[in-house]
C-alpha cells in the first residue's frame, strides 16, 4: 500500500496527515495505526489525522492516537490539518471541519493558524486526588478532550511520567482517561507547563 503522507507540527507536537478524502486509508484498522505512529519502527508521531469528506462542513478530521486508539480532537493538530486543507484547496482561509468534538473552525493568515475551539465544558475547580501516596489539589476541564491541571513546586524536576500516568489511569476519569498538565507560576501572568499526553503515553512538547 502506497499512502502519500505530509509530516508537521505544532509547537513541537507532530503529526502524519494523511488526505483521505477518497476513503482509502485503512482507518479501522488499529494495529496499522499504531505501527504507523511508532518512531522505531513506522513513521512516527503524537497522532495520525485523516482529512476525510464532510457533509457539512469543508471536510472531516479523524485523529488518532499512536496507539493506534480514535481522539476526540488535538488543538495542535487542527491547526496543522488546517494549514494542509487550505494548501491542498480543500478549503479557504475560513474553514470549518467536524471532529468528534464537535465541529469546529479555523482561520489561515500567512503562516498563522488560528483554531476556534469548542466550548471547554465538564469544569472541576479545587478537586482533590491522591497519587502515588500524596493528596494533590487538581482542575480539570474538557477543551475537546479531557484536561487535568496540576500545580507543583518543582516543574523541572517533577516526574511527569510517573504523575501522569497516575492521573491518566486514575478512576475518577475512566473510562477514557485524561491528559495530565503540570504547571509552576512563574508571575502574575505567567506561568511554564508540561504535559503528560494520553495515548501518547509519555510527556508531550507543547
Amino acid at each position: 500500500m502506497n499512502i502519500p503522507f505530509w509530516k508537521m507540527h505544532g509547537a513541537g507536537n507532530d503529526f502524519v496527515v494523511i488526505d483521505d478524502r477518497e476513503l482509502t486509508f485503512p482507518a479501522n484498522d488499529h494495529d496499522f495505526i499504531a505501527h504507523l505512529g511508532t518512531r522505531n519502527f513506522g513513521v512516527g508521531s503524537e497522532g495520525i489525522m485523516l482529512i476525510q469528506p464532510s457533509d457539512d462542513a469543508d471536510f472531516r478530521m479523524r485523529f488518532y492516537n499512536p496507539d493506534g486508539g480514535e481522539a476526540e480532537m488535538c488543538g495542535n493538530g487542527a491547526r496543522c490539518i488546517a494549514r494542509l486543507a487550505h494548501e491542498l484547496g480543500v478549503a479557504g482561509p475560513t474553514m470549518t471541519f467536524n471532529t468528534v468534538a464537535g465541529t469546529i473552525g479555523a482561520t489561515i493568515d500567512g503562516d498563522q493558524v488560528t483554531v476556534e475551539m469548542i466550548d471547554p465544558f465538564d469544569w472541576t475547580i479545587n478537586g482533590s486526588i491522591e497519587l502515588l501516596g500524596t493528596t494533590y489539589t487538581y482542575h480539570a476541564v474538557n477543551t475537546g478532550v479531557p484536561h487535568v491541571v496540576i500545580e507543583v513546586d518543582d516543574l523541572e524536576n517533577c516526574d511527569i511520567v510517573g504523575l501522569g500516568a497516575a492521573v491518566r489511569y486514575h478512576d475518577n476519569f475512566q473510562p477514557n482517561g485524561t491528559n495530565a498538565n503540570f504547571i509552576q507560576i512563574t508571575g502574575a501572568d505567567s506561568l511554564n507547563v508540561r504535559t503528560y499526553e494520553r495515548g501518547v503515553e509519555g510527556e508531550s512538547m507543547a
